[in-house]
């Protein structure tokens, strides 16, 4: 009888919980979109891996993704391009319909040249951004991104970012897809908004 009665007690706690905390988690999670959302990106003037200006106009289309990274990052960088590569892979004709951006978040080592090279590894045709550092830094910033270097002991650096994959529709922030999405789910996303 004592188990029945705790196990009940249990239960009307976990409900009250659930029905305490719910709305309260929906709703921030209503405005942590809400302020994804509220990144508009800015005005630039940059060039790409191949010497042509790139501007805020570049991002119109039936879709583009950008994604703010550097060739010498490790980890994340090379597996979320590989990624897109893949889910690009899997649209099969409607690729076309997709451009995806790489902005150089360190542009001291990340020439055009070196974007290029980096870049000529993955199947589909990934436009490397890279420029002037301030340039940059309004880009990424415009667009919610961290960015910071982290100094090794030998004076080396490596850059520590945030690494959302964002996702614009005529230029307009639809969504975005995170590293830490598998390939269906990063598809399915893509496809919401073709």
């Amino acid at each position: 009888m004592k188990l029945k009665t705790s196990i009940i007690i249990i239960s009307g706690c976990l409900a009250i919980f659930l029905f305490i905390m719910l709305p309260i988690f929906l709703s921030t999670q209503g405005k942590k979109d809400d302020y994804v959302a509220s990144f508009k990106g800015s005005e630039f003037s940059l060039k790409d891996m191949n010497n042509n200006i790139v501007n805020e106009k570049s991002f119109n289309g039936p879709l583009t993704a950008i994604f703010f990274g550097f060739t010498h990052c490790p980890d994340v960088c090379p597996m979320t391009l590989n990624k897109m590569d893949i889910v690009l892979d899997k649209l099969k004709k409607e690729k076309e319909l997709v451009k995806l951006f790489f902005v150089s978040v360190d542009p001291e080592r990340d020439s055009p040249e070196v974007l290029k090279n980096y870049l000529s590894s993955y199947e589909n045709n990934f436009i490397g951004i890279t420029g002037e550092k301030e340039k940059i830094f309004l880009l990424y910033k415009s667009w919610g991104i961290m960015s910071q270097k982290i100094f090794k002991e030998n004076g080396e650096y490596n850059i520590d970012h945030s690494s959302p994959v964002i996702l614009l529709k005529n230029g307009k922030y639809v969504a975005r897809i995170s590293h830490r999405d598998n390939i269906k789910k990063s598809l399915k996303i893509i496809k919401k908004y073709l």
